[in-house]
């Protein structure tokens, strides 16, 4: 670890919110105004922060990729590790984005529907940052646990029976998974005598034949807590009722919750087991494979079965979970690197999605709740003795739909929902399609594999374009009776701060696509990375305390 200021930077992440979180609660409930602005002002400088952690480990080569960092000061594998390197790096960056969406969108209303929003959205970053940061399977869990019940207090936040329900059956599935997830540490550190996930790695090679089966015993107990965390099925009958049933800037920031259990698979999958791990080489892959289809198909199928958008985005990200797990099993770098490219755009558009849900719904129920009997004011063009033309097309009533002006805020969420669809479908022009075709091309370019599931490339190929075309049809079907069902409603009120952070997860989805050469390029370096283990253990291994510094005495230091 290197000294100067510059080195602390890979902890900023983790205590920039806790920090901010500790001040708004000394504030009081009453200062909503003062916590909203430090709330404002420690997300957009986590954004920055992870931005810039991402510039600097894809800035320097790909042997200087990984920046560690020991707050104890104490030696690998003794004290705590964090470690950035370009997947943690990407994770902080979607987590800022997603986090800074969902805040914004909740100043409209939502952060005075009940007390401590502003601290619990912190202290939900800061579980989020370091669970991608740590390098420690122990303090993954303590990360784990922060985010989880800063999560519980959130989905219960404006209250309500749904939420209650949806509620208890969150928090029962996810302190099952918890209580999985420090059995199968244990057994793991006791076959291995370390909880740094480095040098775990490196370990498990001289792992004995007759302790083998413990190990593998622990990394599948970890196998089931890790998919229930991100949703995998058949641990995933939770989540639909859940994230439907938050408020919309919090089901919108539970979109990146699933992607931690997803990164920790990645994570310790690829760490742990690559193909060069000899008697555990690839442990685990069928499960990963045929679990990321089947999942990928349940939500296929659940987004055409919805009829309430808010069960259908949630559904949207079964499907986005199930698509990065399964490629990830294939232990293919071209396929991870589409995947990863994948899950970066459908996050963004899941949580886009969630935020258009109560717009959405509010131009609806302002079509309900209009007044039969106070008429639409219509401006209606002007023609020549007050007859249209015969090639002027008309409406159900027979007015002319020429000149007829959209309301600004029909208009942007129409815009907004139609540049949503294909990102969540993966079509074309924008970021879903380009992640999804590097994953077919690799599918077809990826050669015959003993390891590999046999027949699994053709089912996640087959998935893959099936998945799209129920996701496109459930999108569109949604659409239409949103939008296109002829009525007299009046326009929705959308406010600034409403309208704001779906245009920034947009504008993010566009960006990816203009600059698909670079971000494809920072993907597969990032694949080939977590497919070279001995990458990541050996910066790990490298990283020394700081010298103490030296004691000053009279006539100069000692």
């Amino acid at each position: 670890m290197t000294g100067g200021w510059a080195a602390h930077l890979v902890a900023a992440p983790v205590l920039l919110p806790l920090a901010a979180a500790a001040v708004m609660l000394l504030l009081g409930e009453r200062r909503r105004t003062a916590r909203a602005a430090i709330a404002v002002v420690a997300t957009v400088l986590g954004l920055a922060l992870a931005i810039g952690l991402l510039a600097r480990v894809d800035g320097t080569g790909d042997a200087a990729a990984f920046k560690v960092y020991l707050p104890g000061n104490w030696p690998v594998p003794f004290g705590i590790v964090l470690v950035v390197d370009r997947l943690s790096a990407l994770m902080l960056v979607l987590a800022g984005l997603v986090g800074l969406a969902s805040l914004l969108y909740s100043l409209a209303r939502w952060d005075r529907a009940g007390v401590q929003f502003h601290p619990l959205l912190q202290l939900q970053l800061m579980g989020l940052n370091g669970a991608f940061l740590t390098g420690d399977l122990f303090n993954l869990f303590v990360f784990f646990e922060v985010l989880l019940a800063a999560s519980y207090g959130l989905l219960l936040h404006g209250g309500g029976g749904a939420r209650v329900r949806a509620g208890l059956h969150y928090i029962a599935i996810n302190l099952f998974a918890s209580l999985l997830f420090l059995i199968g540490v244990a057994l793991l550190y006791g076959v291995t005598g370390t909880l740094n996930m480095a040098d775990m790695a490196q370990k498990l090679a001289q792992v004995p034949d007759t302790d083998r089966g413990l190990l593998h015993a622990g990394a599948a107990i970890l196998a089931v807590a890790f998919p229930a965390k991100a949703a995998i099925w058949p641990l995933n009958f939770w989540l639909p009722a859940a994230y439907a049933a938050a408020s919309t800037p919090v089901a919108a920031l539970f979109a990146i919750l699933t992607k931690v259990g997803v990164y920790a698979i990645l994570r310790l999958w690829t760490l742990c087991f690559p193909a060069t791990a000899g008697a555990s080489a690839l442990f685990g892959n069928d499960a990963l494979v045929w679990g990321g289809v089947l999942t990928l198909g349940m939500g296929a199928v659940g987004m055409m079965a919805s009829q309430h958008l808010g069960r259908l985005a949630a559904f949207s990200i079964l499907a986005s979970s199930g698509t990065v797990i399964a490629a990830i099993g294939f232990d293919h770098q071209a396929l991870t690197a589409g995947g990863l490219f994948y899950m970066a755009s459908s996050t963004l558009a899941a949580c886009a999605l969630f935020l258009l849900v109560e717009l959405m719904d509010r131009a609806r129920q302002s079509e309900v709740d209009a007044p039969s009997a106070v008429p639409v004011q219509r401006h209606l063009p002007r023609f020549i003795d007050g007859e249209p033309p015969q090639d002027v097309n008309l409406d159900d009533e027979e007015v002319a739909l020429i000149g007829r002006a959209i309301p600004r805020s029909l208009a942007f969420l129409g815009l907004a929902f139609m540049a949503c669809t294909p990102v969540v479908a993966g079509l074309p022009p924008l970021s879903g399609f380009v992640g999804k075709l590097a994953m077919l091309s690799a599918l077809l370019a990826m050669p015959p594999d003993p390891l590999a599931p046999p027949r699994a490339p053709l089912a996640l190929f087959a998935m893959l374009l099936v998945s799209g075309l129920l996701a496109a049809i459930a999108l569109t079907r949604a659409g239409i009776r949103h939008f296109w069902s002829p009525s007299d409603r009046q326009p929705p009120r959308v406010r600034i701060f409403e309208s704001l952070p779906i245009a920034l997860l947009l504008g993010a989805c566009v960006a990816m696509v203009a600059a698909g050469e670079p971000a494809l390029r920072y993907m597969n370096a990032t694949a080939a990375a977590l497919h070279d283990p001995g990458r990541y253990i050996a910066a790990v291994s490298a990283a020394r305390p700081l010298p103490p510094p030296a004691k000053v005495v009279q006539g100069g230091p000692r």
